[in-house]
């Protein structure tokens, strides 16, 4: 990977086999943004005993508040687990101006990275705070606790580059961009998926260096993003047939997998060199079929009949190809021909 230079809203951070150990120790007083799993893997290694354990089952921002409200007195909040956790902590390390670490046990989403918490509002996610981690602790031992396909997954939300910077070109050629528009971030960050193709063979086996490379991948995102004060690069299409389908089902989809099928299904919408993307998630095992996420055949030909509309009621989502193209039930039945249900 290019060496990381620049802003990444990680304060400090600590990468290695064994880097968990003992960081409740020097802490100070701390409580704890957790699920279960994560913290049977990790309790014995922390050291230091916290002031409270709050196990996190959803990131509804009403709840959230309510167990804000039942925090003792502290200096740190650690959040340990995937995305809903670190999400958690990362919201009350904001509302208590206070110190955050993140301890990720799985790399399935770059929560652990990202500035604002991602919190639920009537049932639609939005992003608050600002918080950065220190540290920020990658534990290869840990991370490879949990399933290798969510793992994999971690490449989901960097492979959306490519489907995202052609919403965003596509948008400034319709005058929509929204954002002053920047060739020089679409490069860097396309700059990211060639750095993940040479290391291919190491995320499939979330090697040590798999691992990094999908971590640093983030940090670099990050570099690309904060200083241009949004993630267009990153979020697009692929992403918003993700928000249609997770709000009309009312279920939850492991992040990367279903961030990877909108990948699949926009590309193709985009005529944007789909099948080079695809074989990247072949050859990565990105788990993006739908037989997997036991999405049925009619719920998303539903949500690809319905996404044009469902954009278009919602103007915080920005310009892209879906606001143009035409989504026909034709297409609907190509595009889905070579998908496994």
């Amino acid at each position: 990977m290019r060496q990381i230079s620049g802003q990444t809203n990680v304060s400090s951070y600590r990468f290695g086999s064994g880097s968990i150990k003992g960081i409740g120790n020097e802490i100070g007083r701390f409580v704890v943004a957790t699920m279960d799993i994560p913290w049977k893997v990790t309790q014995n290694l922390l050291g230091g005993t916290p002031e409270e354990v709050v196990f996190i089952d959803s990131v509804d921002q009403s709840v959230l508040d309510s167990k804000l409200l039942k925090l003792p007195p502290c200096d740190t909040v650690v959040g340990i687990g995937g995305g809903q956790a670190v999400d958690a902590a990362k919201y009350f390390s904001w509302k208590r101006s206070i110190r955050l670490v993140t301890i990720p046990t799985v790399i399935s989403v770059d929560a652990f990275v990202t500035p604002a918490a991602g919190v639920r509002v009537n049932h639609e996610i939005e992003y608050v705070g600002q918080t950065s981690p220190d540290p920020l602790i990658i534990d290869y031992d840990i991370i490879r606790t949990a399933p290798a396909t969510l793992n994999i997954a971690g490449i989901g939300d960097l492979l959306s580059i490519h489907t995202a910077s052609f919403d965003w070109e596509y948008a400034e050629s319709k005058n929509q961009s929204k954002y002053p528009f920047s060739t020089s971030a679409i490069q860097e960050a396309r700059g990211i998926i060639d750095d993940l193709y040479e290391i291919i063979p190491d995320i499939r086996d979330v090697t040590d260096n798999g691992i990094l490379a999908i971590v640093q991948g983030y940090m670099k995102l990050n570099t690309i993003c904060l200083p241009i004060n949004h993630y267009r690069v990153e979020e697009g299409s692929e992403h918003f047939l993700f928000y249609e389908l997770e709000e009309r089902l009312r279920r939850p989809f492991i992040h990367g997998h279903i961030i990877g099928l909108g990948i699949y299904l926009m590309s193709r919408l985009q005529e944007n060199k789909a099948e080079e993307i695809t074989k990247i998630m072949d050859d990565v095992r990105l788990d993006y079929q739908p037989k997997s996420m036991d999405l049925k055949y009619d719920d998303l030909f539903k949500s690809l009949i319905n996404l044009k509309s469902f954009v278009k009621s919602r103007p915080k989502l920005w310009f892209t190809v879906i606001d143009d193209e035409e989504i026909s039930e034709d297409w609907i039945s190509e595009v889905l021909s070579n998908l496994s249900f």
